[in-house]
């Protein structure tokens, strides 16, 4: 194993035809002084012999099927680098990722975190990006809520950022990464390379976001409640512009659930704003959050 000043962390679950691509990416990168950590999120396909032929080029964990969150968690609490970065089993990585990251990093030590452009593309063809998925830079909170604007593929961060935050929500089936990002844009600036440096493969059945399209907005509600119960986690204006989008996704949601048949939960969802505020139950909203993230 190479000397560990960043922890690179792959989820996997069967996933054996695009996993060899991603690691692969990692260990031909410029950069060397890292570890390669895989956890098999309890994979039934060709991943354990896969990841056995790499010999010690990584380390390979595997667990039972938890679910990417706990799988990102579980690559955190055994790395031992200073950073880590995160690489999705199904993208992969430019040669000199690490190393402009890591240097843009160490150029700027106020920034505890860092994320990259991306390319996206589906069955091997180009996907264009609109303006909106152009990625931040600095205090991204207020782009965080509409959308998941940072990449998982794309983040390095700081080992101890990571753990006093908690890690990635493990009640969440999907939106885990959205959840993260805003709780840490809450306190700290993200800084962009402004590179597109990762590659991301999109539209396929087997991914958790294809998985969940349905609906999938409740869990991003969901991370959107933790924060505006959480007691002063939230500056008054960052309460507003999070309430603000609750509110619109609520609307949303809440609106579609009614079309399509489904009363009591469009209600519950349309209701939901107005519970969130300094007179509602906390009650009501912990069990609110509980229906949330219960899949």
């Amino acid at each position: 194993m190479s000397p560990s000043r960043v922890s690179v962390i792959i989820p996997a679950y069967n996933r054996c035809d695009l996993l060899k691509k991603a690691v692969d990416s990692v260990l031909g990168q410029t950069r060397k002084d890292f570890e390669l950590i895989v956890v098999d999120d309890g994979s039934t396909d060709g991943t354990a012999a896969l990841l056995a032929s790499y010999g010690e080029c990584l380390h390979s964990i595997r667990q039972e099927n938890k679910g990417p969150s706990a799988a990102r968690n579980r690559g955190i609490a055994e790395a031992r680098g200073e950073l880590v970065a995160f690489l999705d089993s199904d993208d992969c990585w430019e040669k000199e990722k690490l190393s402009s990251q890591i240097e843009a990093m160490e150029a700027n030590p106020e920034y505890p975190i860092s994320h990259t452009q991306e390319v996206w593309f589906r069955r091997g063809e180009l996907l264009p990006q609109k303006k909106i998925h152009r990625k931040p830079h600095g205090w991204i909170f207020a782009q965080c809520l509409p959308l998941c604007c940072v990449s998982a593929s794309t983040v390095v961060a700081r080992r101890s950022l990571l753990e006093e935050a908690g890690g990635f929500d493990e009640s969440f089936p999907c939106c885990g990464d959205y959840d993260l990002w805003i709780r840490l844009s809450v306190k700290h600036p993200f800084l962009l390379v402004d590179k597109p440096l990762a590659w991301k493969d999109g539209g396929r059945p087997d991914q958790v976001s294809f998985r969940h399209r349905v609906g999938m907005d409740r869990y991003r509600i969901a991370a959107l409640e933790k924060i505006l119960i959480r007691p002063g986690f939230l500056s008054p204006e960052q309460g507003e512009m999070a309430l603000r989008e609750l509110e619109r996704k609520c609307r949303i949601y809440g609106n579609g659930c009614l079309k399509h048949g489904k009363i009591e939960e469009g209600r519950r969802y349309l209701g939901l704003p107005e519970r969130l505020r300094p007179s509602g139950s906390p009650e009501d909203v912990h069990e609110f959050a509980r229906i949330c993230t219960n899949d």
